[in-house]
């Protein structure tokens, strides 16, 4: 009777050891792309705008990143934010032209695709006529540009060589640590423990009143 009661007991308890030593995230899809960023102040915001819809202004800071990520909650912003001067400041004034600061962000050798080497990150400053979009600005100072069908931007100064925000399998969140630091890595949750020492007890005091019984 004594070792019925333990196999009961234990193979419960061995399954949610199994699950709490072994369970991680879900595998989620990335893609990996060129993302386009306003530079407000010393922190960068996901454009809202594509760059060939997009006229900033005079003084204006825009950035691009290549890295991988699962949408723009995730995307991983330039790894620098220079002010416009820092840029631009070298560049004179022309009469009918804007100045736009560009920052281009290449990424890490994780973000790149197999077999491709990212450069370094980069800034140009773009003297492009008032009414010039990002996209035209872009252009100016950092070809090769390559854009798909879909008009959808794949290479800056001819980085990446081939792909277009192809689906990378795997965790996104590799792309952006922080994201991944937030959600406790592929540990065992709070939650999951709790209840393995919760059977725990319940275990050792089915055990202890087993006993008793045998005593009496």
């Amino acid at each position: 009777m004594m070792r019925t009661r333990l196999a009961s007991f234990a193979a419960p308890l061995l399954a949610l050891v199994v699950l709490a030593t072994g369970a991680g995230p879900a595998q989620a899809a990335g893609y990996r792309y060129w993302s386009f960023w306003d530079l407000t102040g010393d922190a960068w915001t996901y454009a809202t705008q594509g760059p060939a819809s997009a006229h900033p202004g005079d003084g204006s800071v825009e950035g691009f990143r290549f890295a991988v990520s699962a949408d723009s909650k995730d995307a991983t912003q330039p790894r620098t934010a220079p002010s416009f001067e820092a840029v631009c400041g070298a560049t004179p004034t022309k009469d009918d032209t804007k100045r736009v600061a560009l920052v281009i962000d290449f990424g890490t050798p994780q973000d790149a695709a197999p077999g491709d080497t990212p450069p370094a990150p980069r800034t140009a400053c773009a003297q492009v006529a008032p009414d010039a979009t990002t996209a035209d600005a872009l252009a100016a100072v950092a070809k090769p540009l390559r854009y798909n069908s879909a008009a959808l931007l794949c290479a800056i100064g001819g980085y990446p060589h081939t792909g277009c925000g192809e689906q990378v399998d795997g965790p996104a969140a590799t792309a952006n640590p922080a994201a991944a630091k937030d959600t406790g890595g592929s540990g065992p949750s709070v939650g999951l423990l709790a209840g393995v020492a919760a059977v725990l007890a319940l275990g050792a005091a089915a055990i202890w009143q087993s006993r008793r019984r045998r005593g009496n």
